[in-house]
């Protein structure tokens, strides 16, 4: 027989001893079991833990204490990626963001191995200012390897939440140029929110070169009142969007929809200035 209860977000099972015999007493008395940090049962013991408890336990068990300049908080509004870090390195800043809208209705492991995830990414920001344009190079292999060793978890580079991520994507543009028809993604760009493709895309310089196209809107929430609605002065210019809506949307089927609601889970340097010291460096999950 034995009891099961947790200590600081960890599944303890420690047996009973249940034997008449001395000896078989004493090879039963010993140190409670520890168990995995992504046990089963604490899906159910423990299925919301508080993020800042899990964050300064793990600190201490795998990262030596040294985070402790690092906040971490939920997102409301990141929908593309599980979670982010990032840090600037003159004022020694750490800040990990976790997705509320992705992490709240996935299992509890989920949001524990990307917990450790991006705490690896602050590891070794603060340590050795590690800027691996990739971000998961040698150095974060080894922590990931390691901590899966010591906790039973699965951390990975990238997540697998594709379908919570294309669950949110509601608002849908399509080019009306030549890119339509070209590989991967067929002239489609479908957002979480309502943010037309424009100058602000890093590849919209590209685009104007290549295709030349427009961005016409085919899909929003259903309900969605977000958007304002400007009058035409063409009596005919409603029937012709709405007719080319219905064009974009019904002349071909999108065959590599799923790679464009994947992520590739790169980080990118932003907010780049003189001397390495002053960047902002932030890698997602």
């Amino acid at each position: 027989m034995s009891a099961t209860y947790i200590v600081n977000g960890v599944l303890i099972r420690e047996r009973k001893n249940c034997y008449h015999s001395d000896e078989k007493k004493s090879l039963h008395n010993e140190e409670p079991e520890k168990s995995s940090l992504v046990d089963p049962a604490l899906e159910t013991l423990d299925p919301t833990p508080d993020i800042h408890s899990l964050f300064l336990l793990y600190n201490d068990m795998f990262f030596g204490g040294v985070l402790g300049g690092c906040e971490v908080k939920w997102s409301p509004r990141m929908t593309s990626c599980a979670g982010v870090c990032s840090y600037e390195g003159r004022g020694g800043l750490c800040s990990i963001r976790l997705s509320k809208p992705l992490l709240i209705f996935r299992p509890r492991r989920d949001l524990v191995e990307t917990l450790l995830h991006e705490m690896i990414h602050a590891y070794l920001f603060v340590t050795v200012r590690d800027r691996d344009r990739d971000g998961h190079g040698a150095r974060f292999q080894y922590h990931m390897r390691r901590i899966n060793e010591m906790a039973g978890t699965h951390i990975t580079i990238y997540h697998k939440f594709f379908a919570e991520v294309a669950n949110y994507k509601q608002h849908w543009w399509r080019c009306d140029g030549p890119c339509q028809s070209r590989r991967p993604y067929f002239g489609w760009v479908k957002r979480a929110t309502n943010r037309a493709p424009g100058p602000n895309d890093f590849w919209w310089k590209q685009h104007q070169q290549c295709c030349g196209g427009k961005f016409i809107k085919v899909k929003e929430p259903d309900g969605y009142t977000g958007s304002k609605k400007t009058k035409s002065t063409n009596p005919n210019a409603g029937n012709n969007s709405i007719s080319k809506k219905k064009d974009l949307l019904t002349r071909t089927s999108n065959p590599a929809s799923s790679s464009s609601n994947s992520f590739s889970g790169k980080g990118y340097i932003l907010g780049s200035s003189k001397g390495t010291e002053n960047h902002v460096v932030v890698f997602f999950f």
